[in-house]
Order: C-alpha cells, then sequence, then structure tokens
C-alpha cells in the first residue's frame, strides 16, 4: 500500500531573492534525513511532496528547523495532504474567476480570527472577492492581480491572526496531481 502523499508549502520563500531556500538542497536534506518518503519538490517557491506524517504539527516544525539551520531563513511550513487539496478545490467558492492565475486559495496554519473576513472585505479593490472555507481563504484578485491588491501580507496577518501561504488554482491543481501518490 502506498503511503498517503502531502504538500509542505513554505511561505514567501524565493521571492525576488528574499529568503533564499534553494529547492534541490532542500529536497537533498530531507531524503538523507529520511523519514519524509521520497521528496520531491515543485517550482520554486516552496512546494514539497512527501509522504504524509503521523504528526503533522511536529513534521512542519522539523521542516521549518531544518530550513532555518541550513539557510538561515524563518518561514511557516503549512502542510495539507491531497484529500485537503481536493477538497479545497472542491470547494472553490469562485469557479468563474476570469483567470486560474488570478484566483488563490491561501492555506493557513491554523484557524482565523472570527471577524477576518469582515475585515479584510473593507480592504477589498473592485472586482476582488474573498471566502473563507475551513482553514482557506480564497482569493479572487481579478483583473488588477496580486500587484494592485490591498491585501498584502501584513494586512492578511493582522486580520487573520495566524500565518498562510497562497497558491494560484492552477499551482492548487498541480499540486493535487503531484500528491496523488
Amino acid at each position: 500500500m502506498t503511503a498517503e502523499r502531502c504538500a509542505l508549502l513554505l511561505r514567501a520563500v524565493n521571492v525576488s531573492g528574499a529568503n533564499r531556500v534553494p529547492m534541490a538542497e532542500l529536497r537533498t536534506l530531507m531524503n538523507d534525513r529520511g523519514g519524509f518518503g521520497a521528496v520531491t519538490t515543485y517550482i520554486a517557491s516552496g512546494n514539497v511532496i512527501c509522504d504524509a506524517p503521523a504528526d503533522p504539527a511536529a513534521v512542519c516544525a522539523e521542516v521549518r528547523a531544518l530550513i532555518h539551520d541550513a539557510f538561515g531563513v524563518d518561514t511557516p511550513v503549512i502542510l495539507r495532504t491531497h484529500d485537503d487539496l481536493v477538497r479545497a478545490i472542491a470547494a472553490n467558492p469562485f469557479p468563474d474567476a476570469a483567470a486560474d492565475k488570478m484566483l488563490h486559495a491561501m492555506f493557513l496554519e491554523g484557524e482565523p480570527q472570527a471577524d477576518a473576513v469582515e475585515t479584510l472585505i473593507a480592504r477589498l479593490q473592485p472586482g476582488e472577492r474573498i471566502a473563507l472555507r475551513g482553514r482557506d481563504l480564497w482569493i479572487d484578485f481579478g483583473a488588477g492581480g496580486v500587484h494592485s491588491s490591498k491585501l498584502t501580507r501584513p494586512v492578511l496577518d493582522r486580520a487573520l491572526g495566524v500565518a498562510g501561504t497562497a497558491r494560484n488554482l492552477r499551482t492548487v491543481r498541480k499540486l493535487v496531481e503531484l500528491t496523488a501518490g
């Protein structure tokens, strides 16, 4: 029987030259350490595919410490199993979004603050939409895209009260495929 696979999602790595975490080196470190199954990565933005652990919180903490020790980067590591990713896509509140690259699922480390959505709605630009589905915040950035949004990382962090990392719908679909086993 094949082990369930998961995605470890690193937040804000390899963006504009900051928080550099070489994915090939991280993959090698994790494979050498063992206990993760066959580790693979997808694109440089911090998507690590491995076996789903019995203790997700412990693995996230272990990988976060490994990244800090090896690369000097402190980044949240957020785990989603294959089934979590499939459920996220099924719960997509904006199937009518104009473009997959403008629609993002922000995967949260934990439960957001109760008033997070109301707080964020006040910051939306024309054409933007948001919806919370469990521990996933969906953001449709509309035609303006991420770069014209006022939903910056500090704004999201304050409103949500918990760390998260976003992936566009195209990437989420690819992660579903890669974690299928």
